[in-house]
């Protein structure tokens, strides 16, 4: 009977424990939110962004400051790629942002992270445009990698990336060279290109058609075509 009378005391104690803090909690969601802190990766958001925010939160009723609906706010933000909450006694909140990382920019008013994620927003960093069809920015990121890695050797950043609804690839440089890469093993292409271009760099050329199974053919400034209307030429 002892043992009996314990348990169930004990499934007291624990059910009025329960209750308590869900009183608590219930209490506190109830209460209107006065005060708005921001943690985690905060610094990549604009604060412009941040006080709306905040504004909004502390402009909800009592009892609609969910921390679900607070987290669905915080994450319509512009390079927000999550968001979590949760009260601060009495009448406080804390949001806790993940931001995304931008790598490049996206067609027009989006950006692109370095895992191929496509999110709104903008970017006052100097960052390569990708251009490309729609689905599309996760390949365009995994090729970006060895694409700059093998141009390293003509000292010039990529400017814009493009990738064709065929597959066909093409590069501008900062420099303004324009580089047709065509489908395939775009790389090694590359490479076979950037190992002459030593010999290349006097004559300042400004098109370049590597789509030739052994060479590539040039155009120098007076010949250079509009990217993607060149014609083939001289063959190196």
């Amino acid at each position: 009977m002892n043992l009996a009378l314990r348990i169930a005391l004990g499934t007291v104690a624990v059910t009025a424990l329960a209750g308590g803090c869900w009183y608590a909690y219930t209490s506190a969601n109830a209460q209107p939110v006065m005060s708005v802190g921001f943690t985690g990766e905060s610094d990549r958001i604009a604060r412009e962004d941040l006080d709306k925010l905040a504004e909004a939160i502390r402009a909800m009723p009592p009892g609609a400051a969910t921390l679900s609906n607070v987290r669905e706010a915080a994450r319509k933000l512009p390079w927000v790629r999550d968001a979590s909450a949760r009260r601060r006694f009495p009448d406080g909140m804390e949001v806790q942002l993940d931001a995304y990382e931008a790598m490049a920019r996206w067609n027009d008013g989006f950006l692109v992270s370095p895992d191929g994620e496509v999110f709104p927003g903008r970017s006052a960093d100097k960052l390569p445009k990708f251009l490309g069809p729609d689905g599309s920015a996760a390949e365009m990121t995994h090729q970006y990698t060895g694409i700059a890695k093998a141009l390293a050797p003509l000292g010039s950043p990529i400017e814009e990336l493009r990738l064709s609804p065929r597959g066909a690839w093409q590069v501008g440089l900062e420099s303004g060279l324009v580089l047709e890469l065509g489908r395939g093993d775009v790389v090694a292409r590359i490479e076979r290109f950037a190992a002459a271009w030593p010999q290349l760099v006097q004559g300042a050329p400004r098109y370049a058609d590597l789509r030739y199974p052994n060479g590539f053919a040039l155009k120098r400034p007076a010949e250079a075509p509009a990217p993607k209307t060149a014609s083939k030429t001289k063959k190196a």
